[in-house]
């Protein structure tokens, strides 16, 4: 279970050079994805990281939108950030959705080389969306967007310019 604290935003963030992220999100939930963007839109600002914000209908057209970007003539992306939330109903829609983005953001991440950040929330309730969107769990978009800067550190040392 997520908790508050698992990371600190104010340490261990390398100085990065030049990067430019790629946010893809989701229409639906938009009141909490919004939020996450913020988190997300701060932590990169702070740290001085260009972005670029695509919407996408739901949470398995996310996968389309990262493949497509990367085949696309557009300026190259050193890490996607997801966001997305999935709320559980009454049927299970909710665990085929949460299983295909799931599947999908971990092929991208072999497929293609570029750090592709899970930034979805899948949760019970809504409530429990709110607790990780500034509440009790922390701050999902600024953890996302702190690990997007972390990898493209990391890719970089390896030689992934």
């Amino acid at each position: 279970m997520a908790t508050q604290g698992n990371i600190d935003l104010n340490e261990g963030i390398p100085s990065i050079a030049d990067a430019f992220v790629v946010i893809i999100k989701t229409e639906w939930n938009s009141n909490i994805i919004n939020k996450l963007q913020e988190g997300v839109e701060k932590i990169l600002q702070q740290n001085t990281v260009q972005y670029a914000v695509y919407t996408v209908p739901g949470a398995v057209e996310i996968t389309f939108a990262v493949k497509a970007y990367t085949t696309g003539n557009l300026r190259k992306a050193d890490a996607f950030i997801t966001l997305g939330t999935v709320i559980k109903g009454d049927t299970p829609h909710f665990d085929f959705v949460c299983q295909s983005v799931t599947n999908g953001i971990t092929n991208l991440n072999t497929d293609i080389n570029v750090p592709v950040i899970f930034g979805i929330l899948t949760v019970n309730t809504e409530e429990q969306a709110w607790e990780r969107v500034d509440g009790v769990h922390g701050h999902k978009g600024e953890e996302a967007a702190a690990a997007a800067i972390k990898m493209i550190h990391l890719n970089r040392s390896f030689g992934n310019v």
